[in-house]
């Protein structure tokens, strides 16, 4: 089976006002533009406000957009929400799904989240679903039990594998610059695979929870890890830019 490539994902959560944003993406553009072409994709999801303007600074660029969330229907009386539809709209080619943030602070269920995933895919969109365990279900040794009932549950009937990449990011490593060892995020992306049966080699697993300029090297070196979903760190161009580079 080919090599599957290396993807890279800047999670600006709810940071960024127009000039910033503006800057920060032609920024990451310009590094690109100056080392293309690049052997890995590399994509930012802004905030909702911002993708608009994001999307015109990056035209022409190899830096792709992406969406933070969407919701499951393509259209209606849904006052304050954002069709994946409206995203690819934009310009947008992810959108990042299952978040433990969305989970945890909207209370998304795995059947909400399934739903999101099918409608993103309908509109042409590929879909970072996050998975991930907490603390305590970490210390009872239930992550496999975790991870594989929340990707079961997560993923459509009829799920696009050719549409799916997986983000694994434990909850307690999130923002909180605590990390696994290496060999338990290996452990975890090899039981993601598994869980997706025969598809599961051709899946982008990427990792995702306080990855840094320090730690990406040795994350992105195993051959598991496909690439990584990063946070606050994304919003540093330099800072972001040093992780990308780490892909090889």
């Amino acid at each position: 089976m080919a090599k599957r490539r290396r993807l890279v994902v800047g999670n600006w959560k709810m940071y960024g006002r127009l000039t910033s944003g503006l800057v920060l993406a032609r920024e990451l553009a310009d590094k690109i533009a100056a080392k293309k072409p690049l052997n890995f994709d590399i994509a930012v999801c802004p905030p909702a406000t911002l993708t608009w303007p994001v999307s015109e600074a990056i035209m022409g660029s190899p830096l792709l957009l992406g969406a933070q969330d969407c919701h499951h229907a393509t259209h209606g009386a849904y006052t304050g929400d954002v069709s994946a539809a409206m995203f690819a709209d934009l310009g947008c080619r992810y959108v990042i799904l299952g978040h433990s943030e969305r989970r945890l602070a909207h209370q998304e269920t795995n059947e909400l989240i399934s739903k999101k995933v099918a409608a993103a895919q309908l509109a042409g969109l590929t879909t970072i679903v996050c998975v991930g365990e907490t603390e305590e279900q970490r210390t009872s040794a239930k992550t496999v039990e975790v991870i594989e009932q929340q990707l079961r549950a997560s993923l459509p009937e009829k799920n696009q594998i050719a549409q799916l990449v997986v983000a694994y990011e434990p909850v307690w490593a999130i923002g909180s610059g605590q990390q696994p060892e290496i060999k338990d995020i290996e452990s975890v992306h090899q039981t993601i695979r598994k869980a997706l049966g025969a598809a599961g080699e051709a899946v982008q697993v990427i990792y995702g929870g306080s990855v840094t300029p320090q730690n990406a090297g040795s994350i992105l070196e195993n051959q598991e890890v496909d690439g990584v979903l990063v946070g606050s760190a994304s919003i540093n161009g330099d800072g972001f830019w040093a992780i990308a580079e780490k892909c090889r």
